[in-house]
C-alpha cells in the first residue's frame, strides 16, 4: 500500500513502529504535492523545508524513546486563515499578500504541541466567504473527483488535500457550512465542533459569532485523533469553552445500540437532487441495521437559515472587515499615483468652478477607498455592502435584529428536537459538486446550497459530513449529522459506525498526477 493511501491513524502506527519514518511520510506528501497540485490546486503555501526539519527532528526523538505527542510525525496542512510565525497568512485576499503574522494561531500552536508537521496552508474563498474556493485572489482549486467541478468552499483546499491524497489530516473552519459542503464534494469526513469547543484565537475573524475550526479527513476516526490535538479551553480567546475534553477515540468504538437518529423532514424537501435523497435513505437503512432506532422529527424553522445567517454573517464581515483599511498592516494603494489622480481631480474641478470643499477632498479617505477597493474581492464587497446596510440607521431593527430572533427559533428547535433523539440526520447538500462557473453570477442560487448547513452555526451546535454515495456521474454525495453542544463524541461514534460497515470512504479520485 502507497504511503498517501494510509489513513493518519494507519500512518501513526507504523510511525511508532518504526516501520516508516517521519521524513519518508513527508516526503511521500510534498511528493504528492508536487506531483498534483499545480492541477488541483489546493495549497496556497509550501513549506518544504521547515516540514523536513521537523520530521527529522520528530524522527530522532522517537528513536531516542523520548516522549511525543498524539499526532507525532503525521503531516498536516491548514487553511490560510490561521496564523502562523513562518509564511504569510493571506485569507486568500490581496489585501493581505504579504501580511506576516507575529504569532502561531491556537490551533497551530496545538499541532505543533502534539508533534504533527505542518507541510503548508491551504486555498480558500477570500475571508472564508464562498462556497466553491473560486473567490480566492490567487488560484483556482479544483475537485479532485471531476476537475471541471469545484470542490466547495471555502475550506476547498483543505478538503480537495484530503481528496487528492496529499495528506491525510486538514484543518478548515466553517461560518455556514465551510467545513461540511467541500467535505461532501470531495468525499472526505468535515466536523465543524461546537462554538467555542476549538480555540478561534488567531483564526482571522470573517463572523465572530459563527466561525469555528475543525477536521478535514478521510476517516472518522482521524477525525477524533484530530479533534483531541485541538480541543479545548484557551484562556486567549474569550469565546473559548471552559468544557472538559472527552476521549473520543474510545467513545468512538462505542456499539450504536439505543441511539435515537431524527430525520429531519424539511431536509428532504423541493431542491434536493434524487440522487441525493437516495444515497442518504440508504444511509439510513445502514445505520437502522446497526441498532439504531429512526424517527422522523421536524425543524420548523430552518427555512429561514439562509436568510437569517446571510444577515447576520455580512453584519459581521462589516465590522470585522473594517480594520482594513490600508492604514495598519496589509496592502495600501500606490500613495504616489492616488495623489496625482487626487490633484488631477482637483485641477479639473477648479477649471470648473468647483467648490473649495470638493477641492479639498481628503487625502485619508481617498487612500481608504482605493486600498479596499483594489484590495478586496467582489464577494467580500458584496457582504461587506450587505452588512454595514443591514446594521445601518433605520434598518437594524429590521434587519439584524430580527435576524437573531430567528437564530433563537432555530436554536429552540435544535433544543427541542434532542429531547428525543440524540443525534439528527439528512444530507449535507442538495447537490454533489458543480462546474466551476456554474454559479458564479448567481449568488443566491449558491447561497441557498446553505440550506441544511447554516442552522448548526446559529445554534453554536456540532455537526458532520460523512461519504455515503455516489451520484452516475461519479461524485461523491455527503450524509450529515448533527448533535447537541459538545456531543462531537456522539457524532464521530455514528459516523465511524457507519464507516465500519460501507467503503464510501476508502474510494478515492482519480490521480491528477
Amino acid at each position: 500500500m502507497s504511503l498517501l493511501d494510509l489513513t493518519a491513524s494507519e500512518a501513526l502506527s507504523r510511525l511508532e513502529s518504526g516501520a516508516i519514518s517521519s521524513v519518508e511520510l513527508t516526503q511521500a506528501c510534498l511528493d504528492a504535492i508536487e506531483r498534483t497540485d499545480e492541477r488541483v490546486g489546493a495549497l496556497l503555501l509550501r513549506m518544504p523545508e521547515q516540514a523536513l526539519e521537523v520530521a527529522r527532528d520528530i524522527d530522532r526523538r522517537r528513536a531516542q524513546g523520548e516522549p511525543l505527542g498524539a499526532l507525532a510525525g503525521l503531516p498536516v496542512v491548514v487553511k490560510d486563515v490561521f496564523c502562523t510565525r513562518i509564511g504569510p497568512t493571506t485569507c486568500g485576499s490581496k489585501i493581505l499578500a504579504q501580511f506576516h503574522a507575529p504569532y502561531d494561531a491556537t490551533v497551530v500552536e496545538r499541532l505543533r504541541a502534539a508533534n504533527a508537521v505542518l507541510i503548508g496552508k491551504t486555498n480558500l474563498d477570500e475571508f472564508a466567504m464562498g462556497s466553491t474556493t473560486e473567490n480566492s485572489a490567487f488560484q483556482l482549486t479544483r475537485n479532485p473527483w471531476d476537475l471541471s467541478r469545484v470542490p466547495g468552499g471555502s475550506s476547498g483546499g483543505a478538503a480537495a488535500a484530503v481528496a487528492a491524497r496529499q495528506v491525510a489530516l486538514s484543518v478548515g473552519t466553517d461560518t455556514g457550512g465551510s467545513i461540511r459542503q467541500p467535505a461532501a464534494f470531495c468525499g472526505v469526513v468535515g466536523l465543524k465542533p461546537t462554538y467555542g469547543r476549538v480555540s478561534r484565537y488567531g483564526l482571522v475573524a470573517f463572523a465572530s459569532s459563527l466561525d469555528q475550526a475543525g477536521p478535514l479527513t478521510r476517516t472518522a476516526e482521524d477525525a477524533a485523533r484530530l479533534l483531541q490535538a485541538l480541543a479545548g479551553h484557551d484562556p486567549r480567546d474569550s469565546t473559548s469553552a471552559p468544557v472538559p475534553v472527552p476521549d473520543y477515540l474510545t467513545a468512538i468504538r462505542q456499539p450504536l445500540t439505543n441511539l435515537r437518529i431524527g430525520l429531519v423532514q424539511e431536509h428532504f424537501g423541493e431542491g434536493l437532487a434524487p440522487e441525493v435523497e437516495r444515497a442518504v435513505r440508504e444511509a439510513v437503512a445502514t445505520l437502522k441495521s446497526l441498532g439504531a432506532e429512526i424517527r422522523d422529527v421536524s425543524l420548523p424553522h430552518s427555512k429561514y437559515g439562509v436568510a437569517a445567517y446571510y444577515v447576520i454573517a455580512p453584519c459581521e464581515a462589516s465590522s470585522n472587515l473594517a480594520r482594513y483599511d490600508g492604514a495598519h498592516y496589509g496592502y495600501r494603494t500606490d500613495e504616489p499615483s492616488m495623489l496625482a489622480e487626487l490633484a488631477a481631480e482637483r485641477k479639473q474641478l477648479e477649471a470648473q468652478g468647483g467648490t473649495a470643499a470638493e477641492r479639498l477632498e481628503s487625502p485619508l479617505v481617498r487612500m481608504y477607498q482605493r486600498t479596499r477597493t483594489e484590495g478586496l474581492g467582489l464577494e467580500v464587497k458584496r457582504r461587506i455592502m450587505l452588512g454595514t446596510f443591514a446594521l445601518s440607521a433605520g434598518y437594524q431593527n429590521r434587519y439584524y435584529v430580527k435576524a437573531l430572533k430567528v437564530r433563537r427559533l432555530i436554536r429552540e428547535d435544535y433544543d427541542k428536537v434532542f429531547q428525543s433523539v440524540d443525534v439528527v440526520l439528512g444530507p449535507t447538500t442538495p447537490s454533489c459538486a458543480y462546474a466551476l462557473g456554474e454559479k458564479t453570477g448567481d449568488p443566491l442560487s449558491m447561497y441557498l446550497g446553505d440550506l441544511y448547513t447554516v442552522g448548526a452555526n446559529l445554534a453554536g451546535l456540532p455537526a458532520i459530513s460523512i461519504p455515503c454515495g455516489f451520484d452516475s456521474a461519479g461524485l461523491p454525495i455527503g450524509l450529515q449529522l448533527q448533535g447537541p453542544a459538545f456531543s462531537e463524541e456522539r457524532l464521530l461514534q455514528v459516523a465511524h459506525g457507519f464507516q465500519s460497515a460501507t467503503d464510501w470512504h476508502t474510494r478515492r479520485p482519480p490521480q491528477h498526477g
